[in-house]
Parts: structure tokens; sequence; C-alpha cells
């Protein structure tokens, strides 16, 4: 698993669309909006950490994901690691590793910038397990998605609807609340997970209501990891 992980860390730096994708677009969106913090008053900080935490999480670990897996089945990287000693859940792991690592940093360094900059998260664990939750999460999602992509280019397609979705969601909830539509706001993918970190960040909400708010979030990894195991395909479709 770590040797997959290692050749696709590789991979991923010599991919300069990936490169854009995963690094530069998140880092240049966040300094976006940490730009809005500092020139709007009041403008809520828990808001800005969920979008943040998802522009980075979806632009970087989803989409990318989908790209690598839909690259590596065209040019049959996947059948051969399947030929070999290696299990399934070994292969996606390796495969997927290094960009989830990478998100990972560059979540952990952009909300610790923003806690410097302005006030640091008010639950540092609820805050922890929303990211690990909103991670888990986006890779089903991608697991799924990459089921019905053809090829690389066919990405920019088929993350098209989660990647807008998502973040409209985590927008939605974060700079309006959850006292209206709170169930549909909670139900849809992203949605409970951005009002966990609008809590964990601002605070004054008791940590076991808070960590209810991670069972929406994982019924969406059941649910994707579900769809994965029915459309995902190991060798290019005919």
């Amino acid at each position: 698993m770590f040797a997959i992980a290692q050749s696709e860390l590789i991979q991923v730096f010599r991919n300069r669309l990936v490169l854009v994708t995963m690094l530069i677009v998140p880092a240049a969106s966040s300094a976006f909006y940490m730009y809005l913090h500092d020139r709007i008053p009041g403008l809520d900080l828990g808001a800005v950490a969920a979008v943040l935490m998802f522009l980075v999480v979806a632009m970087g670990l989803y989409t990318t994901a989908v790209t690598t897996l839909a690259s590596r089945r065209q040019n049959l990287f996947l059948k051969r690691l399947r030929s070999t000693a290696v299990d399934d859940t070994r292969i996606l792991s390796g495969l997927l590793l290094p960009v989830t690592a990478i998100t990972i940093v560059q979540v952990a360094v952009i909300l610790t910038v923003l806690s410097v900059v302005a006030d640091p998260p008010a639950e540092l664990l609820l805050l922890v397990a929303a990211v690990l939750a909103t991670v888990i999460m986006m890779l089903g999602l991608a697991l799924a998605t990459a089921g019905v992509t053809n090829s690389p280019e066919h990405a920019q397609v088929t993350t098209l609807p989660i990647l807008v979705g998502v973040l409209a969601v985590s927008g939605w909830v974060g700079f309006s609340g959850t006292e209206e539509f709170s169930l549909v706001k909670r139900i849809l993918p992203g949605g409970s997970a951005a009002e966990l970190v609008v809590n964990a960040w601002n605070g004054g909400v008791a940590f076991a209501d808070s960590l209810v708010l991670l069972a929406p979030t994982l019924a969406w990894v059941v649910v994707a990891v579900v769809l994965a195991t029915r459309v995902f395909r190991w060798e290019p479709r005919r």
C-alpha cells in the first residue's frame, strides 16, 4: 500500500492540472475568504471556517480523487494492480492516501492561520471530528463518482453536482444558520458538517448536542460506500 502511495505522490507533483486544483485554487480561495473576514465587520468566523474547510476538501480532495481514479482506470493501472497480491482495499487506500494527507495538512494550516489572525475555535476536538468526518464523506463520494466517470476529462463534468452542491450547502448553513429549514439543511451533504464546524468554532452549544450532528455526515458515508460498491469499475467502460 505504501509503495503505491509513494508512486502516487510522485505523480501528483508531476501533474500540473492536479497540482493547481489541489494546492493553488484552495489556497487562493482561502486567502480571499480571509480577506473578506478582515474587511467585513461582524462576519461569522465559524461560517468562514466551514466554507474554507469545504473549499479545500471539495476542490482539493474530492475532485482530485475522482480524477486520479478515472485516470488510473483509463491507463489500465487499476487492472494491473488488481492482478497483484494486493487486495482492493489496500489498492484504493494507497492511491488515495497522498491526496488525503495533503488535504488534511492544508485544512490544518489554513484553519490554524485563521485562528491566529482572528479567534481560535472554542471546541478544538469537535472541530477535528468535523474535519475528519467531512474528509471521510468526500472520499466515499469520490469513490462513487469515480464509478460513473469514464476519463479524467469526464471528471470535470461528473464532479460538478457534488462539488457545487456541498459548497452551496456549507455556505447556506454557515451564513444563515439552521433556525429555518433545519432538517433540510442537516440532511443535505455537508450541511450537518458545516453546522458542526460553526458550533465548534463559535461555541455556545453543548458538546453532546453538537456531536449528534456527526450522524448525518456518517450516514452519507454509508450511502456513498454502498453506491461505490455498485458502480465502481476497475476496467475502462466499453
